[in-house]
């Protein structure tokens, strides 16, 4: 039997929560967000890293990257998505099998891959990639499409294989976004230490230095450091905050990265 709309399709997990729930409201905060940020006039870059918490921690952050998308509007037709899978044990890697995801701004298509098995139990409740996309829509229109997939578990060099597979199938249009927070909920000066040490592990190409404790993405962020090490792309910062940059307390802290992944001289 053909699957009803409500299999195909995943619904917001985290609207309301993560960020707003209703369009207008929603498209008009993540527009500022980007206009803050940019505009901004560079090569698009192969690949970037951005932070996954609510809007009002992390929203600063990831229009970072999202400003430079938004720069070449219009060439950016694929985005693989790879990030944690917070609610559900994972081993090694997991696509979403999803015809479309929806959220307030509306229908973003998923393509298919078969770089890498499917299930649906790492992403129904999942918001490290769902946070993406209405940036993504806002940032890059409504013809996109995307192909979401959660890393658990896995050796670094398999995950690094598994992303150079997914971008070769997605083809010369498409961008890697590695989606991750950094330390969770030290004091601000902790925090800072170790999400410094880490940054210049992601600048260094260095993935085995980065813990699972100092990275919730850890094991999508050691394999897109891996593959950008393989095909001669280096990482550099565009941006490095905390929640307490914003709303959070500083005795309780969660850290937020992004950077741009691209060849020397770009």
């Amino acid at each position: 039997m053909p699957s009803t709309k409500s299999e195909t399709v995943r619904p917001p997990a985290v609207a309301g929560r993560f960020y707003p729930a209703d369009p207008g409201l929603l498209r008009r905060d993540v527009q500022r967000l980007i206009d803050a940020a940019g505009p901004v006039s560079e090569p698009l870059a192969a690949a970037y890293i951005v932070p996954h918490a609510g809007y009002r921690y992390s929203g600063h952050v990831a229009a970072q990257v999202y400003a430079r998308l938004a720069a070449h509007r219009g060439r950016v037709k694929r985005v693989v998505l790879v990030g944690p899978s917070h609610h559900y044990p994972l081993r090694g890697t997991a696509a979403a099998p999803y015809t479309a995801w929806q959220t307030p701004l509306g229908e973003v298509r998923a393509a298919a891959t078969n770089a890498v098995g499917s299930s649906r139990l790492p992403h129904e409740a999942e918001h490290s990639l769902e946070v993406q996309l209405p940036f993504l829509q806002v940032a890059l229109g409504d013809d996109i499409e995307v192909t979401p997939v959660a890393c658990g578990m896995s050796q670094t060099p398999d995950t690094a294989r598994i992303i150079a597979a997914l971008l070769e199938e997605a083809g010369e249009d498409a961008v890697l976004i590695c989606s991750t927070d950094l330390s969770h909920y030290h004091d601000l000066a902790t925090a800072q230490r170790i999400d410094a040490a880490t940054a210049e592990a992601i600048k260094s190409l260095r993935p085995r230095e980065i813990a699972p404790q100092h990275a919730c993405g850890v094991f999508a962020l050691r394999g897109t450091l891996a593959w950008a090490d393989a095909t001669g792309r280096r990482p550099r910062q565009l941006a490095l905050a905390t929640s307490a940059d914003a709303a959070g307390s500083p005795d309780r802290v969660v850290g937020y990265p992004a950077f741009a992944i691209e060849r020397p001289g770009l």
